[in-house]
């Protein structure tokens, strides 16, 4: 069983910054890549960032530029450095881990950026 544990979430004002943490534990094989994803009221699920097992990195046009997704060493947990925020980033951020024949999901955390 894969565990994934988010935190780093919370209020801040625009322009303001914060940092995702997502640790995975338990019963991981093979990591093909790490990522964020989050979804606002009434939007659909939709990538953020994304880092994959040989270090490549993508992003969601919307956050290139403000965001930057990044690993540990061991590379089981995974961080998402947020700046220059924005109204719009408003959402649950839920981690991602592609196991290659599974995807596992955290349970999100909320992150709310005021006007």
């Amino acid at each position: 069983q894969v565990q994934l544990v988010e935190s780093g979430g919370g209020l801040v004002q625009a322009g303001g910054s914060l940092r995702l943490s997502c640790a995975a534990s338990g019963s991981i094989f093979v990591i093909n890549a790490m990522g964020w994803y989050r979804q606002a009221p009434g939007k659909q699920r939709e990538l953020v960032a994304a880092i994959t097992r040989g270090g490549s990195t993508n992003y969601a046009d919307s956050v290139k530029g403000r965001f930057a997704i990044s690993r540990d060493n061991a590379g089981n947990t995974v961080y998402l450095q947020m700046n220059s925020l924005k109204p719009e980033d408003t959402a649950v951020y839920y981690c991602n881990l592609d196991g290659i024949l599974k995807d596992y999901w955290g349970k999100g955390t909320l992150v709310t950026v005021s006007s």
